[in-house]
């Protein structure tokens, strides 16, 4: 589900799928089920098919992720297929892992391009920009 996390602008080439094995994007998933850790899968009804993903996992100072806010803060990545976006599956996840999250954190953080749609998703859910720099926005939700 990572790779189908990773915004591409319109008009690029599609990333490999073993981008997901660099380290800077790998440490989103390797060795999952640590504490901490917390997801939650969208399953089409009747069938098995994976239609996206929630997930959070926290980071420490000396093993930053892309949305790094303090060791406090868990950074959520979130994937809907690219044939299920735009029917309020991505907003569905990110809801349930907000909720469940009020249980033991006090914020969540995500990185996101600037230019992604997804954009206008997380401001509706109450996200707002913690910081900003040439290629990304670091967002907050405080629970």
């Amino acid at each position: 589900m990572l790779y189908h996390a990773l915004h591409v602008p319109e008009g690029q080439a599609p990333f490999l799928q073993s981008v997901v094995d660099i380290p800077e994007l790998s440490k989103y998933f390797r060795g999952w089920g640590r504490a901490g850790d917390m997801g939650f899968v969208a399953i089409e009804r009747n069938s098995v098919k994976v239609l996206g993903a929630v997930w959070a996992r926290a980071f420490t100072a000396c093993d930053k992720g892309y949305g790094y806010i303090d060791d406090e803060t868990p950074e959520l990545s979130v994937a809907v297929m690219p044939e299920y976006r735009g029917q309020g599956i991505g907003t569905d996840l990110l809801r349930k892992l907000m909720e469940e999250s009020r249980l033991n954190v006090r914020a969540l953080s995500l990185s996101v391009s600037p230019d992604n749609p997804a954009v206008r998703l997380y401001r509706r859910l109450g996200f707002d920009v913690f910081s900003e720099c040439e290629h990304s926005l670091t967002m907050r939700k405080r629970l």
